[in-house]
């Protein structure tokens, strides 16, 4: 379904003028239509309520992760279209972090090296910012060709392979048809890219994995480090990007170019290259580690370093947070 919808969002925002310009702070050199992430938001969403009536899907987490998906995806449209000032749209990611952690109950114990965190207020603190840092991560990583959407499905992918080799078959079908609709889009946004996700789509995967992720973990503590070894080049590149800018006092929502994988991608001259190897990275590297984790062999705490550690160096080799030239 995605496919063909984002063929359709396509001649909508051509018709429309609905384009993304190059700028100074662009990483892209041809005006590119925007906003073909709703087709994933459309066929997710579609898909996701077939899983609940068939019953392969749980109710209320469903609306949770959906109806979060959906806020967010609303305010991403509208923006794409005009502009939402910075404050309203944080107003909206907090909504969009409540309802799903209302539906969802909450975040579960979890268990740090042994220790247990039970703590109700302070896991619900942790939650909605991991939510809305999340959100708003894959918004600022959703820069050049493909690579918001190779990082979507090997993680969905990644994560529901997990699920099936640890037996919580439950879990298996959300993931998985979220990674079929980001492999539809996928088709037209591949570099050189005829259609950009917009923040519509790039903010609707980022609440919507994080949604799962705390599904994941009402199911089993291990599984959550699994989801964030899984996200860790985005969480890793945008973190270490953010605090390098905050620390010269710039704002966090101002525009820039200053990601790892900016700076590779005009280093190498290309984008493909870049999305390349994060897919490599994610597959290759991140996967079994977060397989490992997943089935006890590594601790939650020891997977996350083992993944984290290389991609900081990454961030560090590739000017994460520096000044522009």
């Amino acid at each position: 379904m995605a496919l063909m919808v984002t063929g359709l969002l396509r001649r909508y925002a051509l018709a429309k003028s609905i384009i993304d310009v190059p700028n100074a702070r662009s990483s892209h050199a041809v005006p590119t239509p925007r906003g073909g992430g709703i087709a994933i938001v459309i066929s997710f969403t579609a898909s996701l309520l077939t899983l609940v009536i068939l019953g392969y899907a749980p109710l209320g987490a469903s609306v949770g992760v959906g109806g979060a998906g959906l806020i967010t995806a609303v305010i991403g449209f509208m923006d794409d279209h005009g502009h939402i000032a910075a404050r309203w749209r944080l107003l909206g990611h907090l909504c969009g972090a409540l309802w799903v952690l209302t539906w969802l109950g909450g975040f579960p114990a979890l268990e740090v090296l042994r220790l247990r965190i039970e703590g109700q207020w302070l896991l619900a603190i942790f939650a909605i910012f991991y939510l809305v840092w999340l959100l708003n991560l894959y918004n600022f990583m959703d820069g050049i060709d493909g690579l918001a959407s190779v990082e979507a499905l090997t993680t969905s992918f990644g994560i529901a392979f997990i699920y099936w080799l640890v037996d919580l078959d439950q879990l298996v079908m959300a993931p998985l048809v979220l990674g079929l609709a980001v492999a539809g889009f996928l088709y037209w946004n591949f570099p050189p890219a005829k259609i950009f996700m917009g923040d519509g789509g790039s903010g609707f995967l980022g609440i919507t994995l994080g949604g799962l992720s705390i599904q994941g973990a009402w199911a089993s503590s291990t599984i959550f480090w699994s989801w964030l070894i899984l996200l860790s080049v985005f969480i890793v590149d945008a973190t270490f990007t953010l605090i390098r800018r905050l620390t010269r006092g710039e704002k966090a929502h101002e525009a820039h170019r200053s990601h790892a994988y900016q700076f590779a991608a005009r280093l190498y001259g290309n984008h493909l290259t870049v999305t390349r190897a994060v897919f490599l990275i994610n597959v290759i590297w991140l996967l079994p580690v977060a397989v490992a984790v997943a089935m006890g062999w590594l601790s939650g705490v020891i997977g996350v370093i083992i993944a984290y550690l290389p991609l900081i160096g990454l961030a560090v080799k590739y000017h994460a947070g520096e000044l522009e030239e």
